[in-house]
């Protein structure tokens, strides 16, 4: 169905739309149809018109996304859509957005109807990760520029579809990591790369970020008025095994990428940055494990992941229980240097110190990521993004890569692992590292020695083909996919 069949044509019609705006929620989610009508304007042909915009995921960070098309003057856009599959929040989100606006959105459950509206310009995606990639890539190839938060992917294949998509269609399609945005970080960025720390030998991004359990495993009812069959798209749809429905899928592999991918994907992306990499890796190990609780998440709380960079490595460490911050970090990214060291301990503020530990210089100063995007749709370059697609797809990568040595590690003693993890290739002190970690478990009440670790593989990886290489390979490439459930299907390399 079109968007021009969704009009009322009498004036009548159109005052009920602003009388809309003053329903409740509930009555909107009551409607028979359920939907929610917009005027409809013709499509911006020009970087001085308006441009309409659908936000897709309207739950938890898709707020912020509302809040940057909505209510900010200036940026000369409207939302014209809202889509989400939950009736209740797709409702009210819908009220709320008009009278912020007033202009009360169309909301629709399913994507594929919004994208058939040629009045649409832009859509931002807020949604669970294992709809990142597809919804931008339906997006793109409907005509649209995106805006897709992060992970963009979730998995390496499907990021890199996303980035063939965006150049083979010439759309615009910004990463949601804007920390790219912001001039604190840049400025650090740009004094790590002028050799101010030395020699850059490590950039060690911090995901310690406490996370409690999510309860039992077990069968649970999806909350009614959610189109579960959309909610899944592209992942397996089977039982729902959490009790909690919204935003708990993080820690479930089918739909999350764990903290890894969920906060550390901001920190990963500034470490990768930092080393001036524009490629994946030459090799990718990781061990850790789901410790100090038993419950229906499935994805590390304690986690180490170490990228060879041969002459710099890239090390990401996420601890989901207690943790005091390293080196005055909890949430950051440290540059280690030859001749000193960088904290940047949150998205926009650090500070430089020498080999001594001696305060040299300080960073600050936040940005706009989504003007910035805006400015890239209007000028219709994409070397104007901070944050392009490709940004996104290399530092969403990384991630996967570091899980997927995790899952196909081996359970061992913690005691006994050592042996494994001190063969990695790293320009890290990998023991210090480990020994870290080892007395993080001990602080939470763990057998340090005892309590069993998942240790992965040493993958070796050619970064120009993005495939592994070597004896596990065999094992590895089909986890750089996933097996996709019809229609909700991500093309193929030969497809793009």
């Amino acid at each position: 169905m079109h968007f021009r069949e969704y009009l009322m044509s009498s004036r009548s019609r159109r005052q009920f739309l602003q009388d809309s705006m003053l329903a409740t929620a509930a009555t909107v989610a009551a409607s028979s149809s359920g939907r929610i009508f917009a005027e409809e304007e013709p499509k911006s042909k020009s970087p001085n018109e308006r441009l309409n915009v659908c936000v897709m995921g309207v739950n938890g960070r898709g707020g912020s996304h509302i809040g940057a098309f909505a209510e900010r003057e200036g940026n000369n856009t409207v939302i014209t859509h809202i889509c989400d599959v939950d009736r209740s929040i797709g409702g009210s989100k819908a009220v709320e957005i008009g009278k912020r606006q007033k202009i009360v959105p169309n909301w629709e459950p399913d994507i594929r109807r919004v994208l058939d509206d040629k009045s649409v310009d832009i859509i931002s995606i807020a949604t669970p990760n294992h709809w990142h990639s597809l919804a931008a890539i339906w997006a793109m190839q409907a005509g649209k520029d995106v805006y897709v938060e992060k992970p963009v992917s979730h998995n390496v294949s499907e990021g890199r579809r996303a980035v063939q998509i965006a150049r083979k269609h010439g759309k615009i399609c910004q990463t949601g990591t804007q920390c790219r945005s912001n001039p604190g970080m840049k400025a650090a960025i740009d004094y790590v790369k002028a050799g101010k720390i030395g020699e850059l030998k490590v950039a060690r991004g911090l995901c310690y970020k406490r996370r409690k359990e999510i309860g039992p495993k077990g069968v649970y009812q999806v909350p009614a008025g959610i189109d579960y069959d959309l909610w899944c798209g592209p992942a397996p749809k089977g039982t729902l095994t959490r009790p909690k429905f919204h935003y708990d899928w993080h820690w479930q592999w089918d739909f999350g990428n764990g903290d890894l991918g969920n906060q550390g994907i901001h920190q990963m992306d500034i470490a990768r940055w930092g080393l001036g990499v524009d490629e994946l890796s030459k090799s990718v190990f990781s061990y850790g494990g789901r410790l100090g609780y038993e419950d229906a998440g499935e994805t590390a709380n304690t986690q180490v992941i170490v990228h060879d960079y041969g002459t710099k490595s890239l090390v990401f460490e996420v601890r989901g229980l207690e943790t005091a911050n390293y080196r005055g970090a909890g949430v950051g990214v440290i540059f280690e240097g030859t001749e000193g060291y960088v904290v940047m301990s949150s998205y926009d503020t650090g500070v430089a110190f020498d080999k001594d530990g001696k305060e040299v210089s300080r960073f600050a100063g936040g940005g706009d990521h989504f003007s910035n995007f805006l400015s890239a749709v209007r000028s219709r370059k994409h070397t104007d993004l901070n944050a392009d697609i490709l940004e996104g797809h290399l530092s969403s990568a990384l991630c996967h890569l570091g899980n997927i040595s995790y899952r196909m590690g081996a359970r061992i003693a913690a005691g006994d692992a050592w042996k494994t993890i001190e063969n990695s290739k790293s320009t890290d002190n990998a023991k210090d590292t480990f020994e870290r970690t080892m007395a993080h478990l001990k602080d939470n009440g763990l057998d340090a020695a005892g309590v069993q670790l998942q240790v992965g593989p040493i993958l070796a990886f050619d970064p120009k083909t993005e495939q592994f290489t070597g004896e596990q390979k065999e094992t590895a490439n089909p986890m750089l996919t996933r097996q996709y459930r019809a229609p909700y299907v991500v093309p193929g390399a030969d497809a793009v």
